[in-house]
């Protein structure tokens, strides 16, 4: 059986909410699924699972979230050759050229770590509705199938 360890940083609880559906998807999809708060979680105990995500937000004009710097800065020092990652997040158009580019700094820091791509990177405007619950589903089908390879 596969697992996966999901891991979020939120403000708002949208965050945490894009994690759980992010779980619920991969539990239907019958992986076992670890999920944990950033500043709650070692990199360590992250890399254990076959399958590892974040989701995390963007403040203001590009700022990471701040719980999750250390945890950020750990998995760069990784080496996570043969697991299987993806990345999505929330965050606010508002701020144009800066929106949701934490994910795209965590996307980077597992390619750093040599992990596989195992969806592409979804960025969800505030809230999760119902056409960013069907990306959500179609990312976790897509973590699942390419960790199964």
């Amino acid at each position: 059986m596969l697992t996966a360890h999901v891991v979020y940083a939120t403000m708002t609880g949208n965050n945490e909410e894009v994690a759980n559906i992010v779980c619920d998807s991969l539990t239907n999809l019958n992986v076992k699924v670890t999920e944990s708060e950033i500043s709650q979680t070692d990199v360590t105990e992250f890399a254990k699972a076959d399958i590892l995500v974040v989701c995390a937000y963007t403040y203001d004009e590009g700022a990471m979230p701040e719980e999750g710097l250390d945890f950020y800065d750990d998995l760069q020092e990784m080496d996570l050759t043969g697991k299987v990652y993806g990345v999505a997040g929330s965050g606010d158009r508002f701020y144009g050229e800066y929106f949701n580019v934490t994910v795209d700094r965590f996307d980077e820091a597992f390619k750093k770590a040599g992990a596989t791509t195992g969806a592409a990177k979804v960025k969800i405007d505030l809230e999760p509705y119902e056409e960013d619950i069907e990306h959500l589903n179609e990312f976790a089908k897509g973590l699942v199938e390419t960790a199964s390879k």
